[in-house]
């Protein structure tokens, strides 16, 4: 962050510097004469958890704010998907299938920053989880109209690079999930789910139970792929078993094409309200 007014104490980049050309003595090699904020192992402790949450909120949010982004409109949707001119090489053959949503994806991107290019990449931009597959789709999008979109990566055992498609300035990592999922929905302005595995629903169901319960507001909420979603999932058996309401099955929209997208995104009913009661419960919330 650029500070313009004038501090009359030393700040901290210039202690650290300072402190690594002290003297070499027993006391100043002793892991207690670290500066605290410069001690990786102190910051890694166990008890300094809240700490690392607290700093993995803050550093994102004050970069987006810097970059004077307001809104996005987040894509969700399977790292395994390939792009079309690679489905040839895909595990399975529902994979190569699924490949052409890798294509809308990107149309659908470039749409939205399109749109965003109109408010000067402060609103609508588009926010993905930075990696390959529908990620790499959106982000490909976004640079494919000359404008900016986010990535928002998790350090993972095989994980690869983010994909190239990444404003570097707003590629962010991760290690606490839950702060990463905060980050995705905190601007969103509209949430799309293409077909994907456990990642993808389980983000989708998190984020349709925050505006289930009021907790978020109402937002256009998109699922790719009706034949898809309606096959590994009996949305309509959860209404008959009364486990959610009937009102719950229009809180999200099946589309198939990125223009579809964009009328519905546009038209949205009740977009930005709350609900104050979950239909099918007797108490308010």
């Amino acid at each position: 962050m650029t500070e313009d007014r004038r501090r009359p104490f030393r700040d901290a980049s210039s202690d650290i510097e300072t402190a690594q050309d002290v003297p070499d003595t027993p006391q100043t090699r002793a892991p207690a004469y670290r500066l605290a904020f410069a001690d990786d192992d102190f910051l890694c402790r166990d008890e300094l958890r809240p700490v690392r949450l607290q700093l993995e909120l803050l550093k994102p949010q004050l970069v987006m704010e810097e970059r004077g982004i307001e809104s996005t409109v987040v894509l969700f949707g399977g790292a395994r998907i390939p792009a079309p001119e690679h489905k040839d090489g895909a595990r399975t053959e529902t994979l190569a299938a699924l490949s052409h949503y890798y294509e809308e994806a990107r149309i659908f991107a470039r749409r939205v920053t399109e749109k965003s290019l109109e408010s000067y990449g402060k609103e609508w931009v588009i926010c993905t989880g930075g990696g390959p597959g529908v990620m790499e789709a959106g982000n490909r999008g976004a640079d494919d109209a000359g404008g900016q979109s986010i990535g928002l990566n998790i350090v993972l055992p095989h994980e690869q690079a983010p994909n190239e498609y990444v404003t570097p300035d707003l590629c962010f990592n991760f290690h606490y999930f839950a702060i990463r999922k905060m980050h995705f929905l905190m601007r969103a302005r509209a949430v799309c789910v293409f077909p994907g595995g456990f990642g993808t629903l389980d983000e989708m169901f998190e984020a349709l139970t925050l505006i289930q319960t009021g907790r978020m507001e109402k937002v256009p909420f998109l699922l790719f792929g009706k034949a898809f979603w309606e096959k590994i999932i009996n949305w309509q058996a959860l209404a008959e078993a009364g486990t959610i309401s009937d009102a719950d099955l229009e809180l999200f929209r099946f589309v198939e094409t990125a223009d579809e997208a964009m009328q519905l995104i546009e038209s949205w009913p009740h977009a930005g309200e709350k609900r104050e009661f979950i239909p099918g419960r007797d108490q308010a919330v």
